[in-house]
């Protein structure tokens, strides 16, 4: 998948804040000097302010802001990854074998499809996190279960559109079995409109961890996420609204980033035939 030159500047700058956002949360922390789960009972709730140290302030156990969003975002942008690329892998997966095989296979599979998009997904989230241990590894296990049914349905349209293609055909011709067609040939046409859905879906996955965290289903104290930190922050919104208010601001701009990046991969010029940008 290349990115020419037509690719939108609005899509560009996404990227940087993406990057930096990132970066901040990945090696900030190594150079950072307070702990985001220390307690500090001698620094409850200071406001932001330079002179004190805590450029962000403190929340209602004296732990600084700052450190706690970094690493609130390495533990809510990692999930989120991690859930949409398992989201995106059994998409494929599904959305090729229906697709490409049809019939009753394909009627069995859609029917699966239909059932997991008909119901809200956060809620259906929430369920499948209720009944699992509360942590990460549930918050992305919910979100990957709920995910992959879009990516399906959408890689299964394209392989409708493409398996009677005539490199396909030559293909068959040549005695290729099915595996190597499908590994080979309708793949790699696949793969690239799966990465920009799955651009545009980790917007919503970031905000949808945000909210099991929030409702305590995911990283259990004292680890950091966005989400949690909210929640943690909602008894002192009107004294000390920084706690709160400053995580749903990393929230908001990443997913926002997310999606005007999805956008622009969308506006770039994709040519499903040529499989690139």
């Amino acid at each position: 998948m290349k990115l020419g030159k037509n690719f939108p500047l609005k899509g560009r700058v996404a990227a940087l804040v993406l990057l930096t956002i990132i970066g901040l949360s990945v090696f900030a922390p190594l150079v950072y000097p307070y702990s985001p789960v220390k307690v500090d009972l001698n620094s409850l709730r200071q406001p932001p302010s330079l002179s004190s140290g805590h450029i962000l302030g403190t929340d209602q156990e004296g732990r600084d802001i700052l450190a706690r969003l970094f690493e609130g975002g390495k533990v809510s942008i990692s999930v989120s990854f991690l859930a949409a690329f398992f989201a995106m892998t059994v998409g494929l997966a599904v959305g090729l074998a229906s697709g490409y095989f049809g019939g009753k296979l394909d009627t069995a599979l859609m029917a699966v499809v239909d059932l997991i998009l008909a119901f809200p997904s956060l809620l259906l989230a929430i369920g499948i996190s209720v009944v699992l241990p509360p942590g990460t590894l549930t918050v992305m296990l919910a979100i990957a279960s709920v995910g992959w049914a879009s990516f399906a349905r959408l890689v299964r349209g394209h392989v409708l559109s493409i398996r009677e293609a005539q490199f396909v055909d030559a293909a068959r011709a040549i005695g290729a079995s099915w595996p190597r067609i499908i590994w080979a040939h309708i793949l790699p046409q696949c793969i690239p409109l799966a990465l920009t859905l799955m651009t545009v879906k980790l917007g919503g996955y970031i905000i949808t961890e945000a909210s099991l965290s929030f409702l305590g289903l995911g990283a259990q104290p004292p680890n950091a996420t966005w989400g949690a930190m909210i929640s943690q922050g909602m008894d002192y919104i009107y004294s000390a609204s920084w706690i709160a208010v400053l995580p749903g601001l990393a929230i908001a701009l990443t997913a926002f980033c997310f999606n005007i990046l999805g956008e622009a991969l969308a506006d770039s010029g994709y040519d499903p035939k040529a499989g690139k940008f």
